[in-house]
């Protein structure tokens, strides 16, 4: 169970219930029956011994009668979870709010570490009918490490970009106004000259082969002649600290270009040979790319038929507005954002792509404007129309066409 969703789906009767809690070093195990009664618990070592001590405890019922669960952790359940998996067992990964707020609801409440897996096994007894399986393939798993990675590597680049903006408007502040700072010539330049009185002393032939012949063309010389005159007149202060970290930023900003393009056009490939149908799908509405719909799926689970209906995407990626209560009324505030943040994201990137430049979502877009809604909200409402579309196409196998407007 991924995100904290819910809906039917276990296989066969479950007569035991297995609550493990994890840390890196260590998981602690608690099993019942179905009458309640404690089957056995102990703890374990992270390792080959542990996961075969838990094995050897699991023997006193059936594999396909027990159902394990366990807390998401940042990465210490992967490891035991993909073992029990490739056993044949029945696991859950339950988000922690669930059980946190299973607690509030239980009158006992007790102190102890082992209370930890003591409370997962009974909410499996709780609830274990509604629990559904969710098992990433391999390569799913696979596909969304790489789409962190790339994700991780973006916010790398937008952080150096602001600190190179920043530094360039203390060294060489006219050259913002002049051209793009963030090509690859650009920033190749102040690397360079990191400031303008760096680049006032520059030789003009060795300044003017550096710009891009393709971004200059024949005028590669005239704005040569142009960066010096504009160093000449800088208002720039010189900083040889400030000089040596922009040139570092630039070294560390052109690197990440290139590791990105590098796991983009992967992430693509790998993506394309396990749904490329899906991405053709997504693709067909205008101003979703190809990088958006990989994304999206990868972070949803790569199969929309793990979900009823587009409702649990919504609330998966925390997108759902939270209810709140005053007295005797009750009403919507904003998101929940307790969902998949990595999907929250990509929805949010390809909504304001959609609205940008499609005619059907920039209308509803507008038209929510117009009855009021702030941006923000207009937004989300529409990113919820796209959701349910997108849903209807991935369930119908059909690309986007304007009667699915509704």
């Amino acid at each position: 169970m991924s995100g904290g969703d819910v809906m039917p789906g276990l296989k066969g009767s479950v007569d035991a219930f297995v609550g493990i809690d994890i840390s890196k070093d260590k998981f602690d195990v608690y099993g019942i029956g179905r009458d309640e009664k404690k089957l056995f618990q102990f703890s374990a070592a992270m390792d080959r011994n542990g996961f075969e001590k838990l094995k050897e405890h699991l023997v006193v019922v059936s594999v396909s009668s027990v159902l394990i669960g366990m807390e998401s952790t940042a990465s210490y359940h992967v490891n035991l979870f993909s073992y029990l998996v490739s056993e044949g067992y029945q696991v859950v990964i339950i988000n922690p709010l669930l059980i946190s707020n299973y607690v509030k609801m239980q009158l006992r409440k007790t102190k102890t570490d082992k209370k930890d897996a003591v409370v997962i096994a009974q909410f499996l007894l709780a609830n274990g009918n509604t629990l559904i399986q969710r098992v990433d393939s391999s390569l799913i798993s696979d596909l969304r490490d790489l789409s962190r990675q790339r994700e991780g590597l973006i916010d790398e680049m937008t952080a150096l970009k602001i600190n190179i903006k920043r530094l360039l408007n203390i060294t060489f502040p006219e050259l913002e106004h002049m051209t793009s700072v963030f090509t690859k010539s650009i920033l190749k330049l102040v690397q360079k000259y990191p400031s303008a009185i760096a680049l006032g002393n520059a030789n003009l032939g060795q300044l003017s082969q550096m710009l891009i012949a393709d971004s200059y063309g024949h005028k590669r010389e005239a704005f040569a002649v142009k960066l010096i005159k504009a160093a000449h007149s800088s208002v720039g202060t010189k900083s040889s600290a400030k000089e040596i970290i922009l040139k570092q930023n630039v070294t560390l900003l052109l690197h990440l270009e290139e590791a990105l393009e590098e796991i983009t056009g992967i992430l693509i490939e790998m993506s394309r040979k396990q749904m490329e149908d899906d991405i053709n799908i997504l693709t067909s509405i205008k101003g979703i790319g190809d990088k958006s719909a990989v994304n999206f799926l990868i972070e949803m689970g790569g199969d929309v038929n793990h979900y009823e209906y587009s409702g649990k995407i919504i609330a998966m990626a925390g997108l759902d507005p939270a209810v709140y209560q005053s007295g005797q009324h009750e009403g919507k505030g904003r998101i929940t954002k307790r969902g998949n943040r990595h999907l929250r994201r990509i929805i949010w990137m390809m909504t304001t792509k959609v609205i940008q430049y499609n005619d059907i979502f920039k209308a509803y877009y507008l038209k929510r404007r117009t009855e009021g809604l702030p941006y923000k909200m207009a937004v989300l409402a529409t990113a919820h129309k796209l959701i349910r579309i997108a849903y209807a196409m991935l369930t119908r196998r059909t690309t986007f066409c304007p009667q699915m407007n509704s």
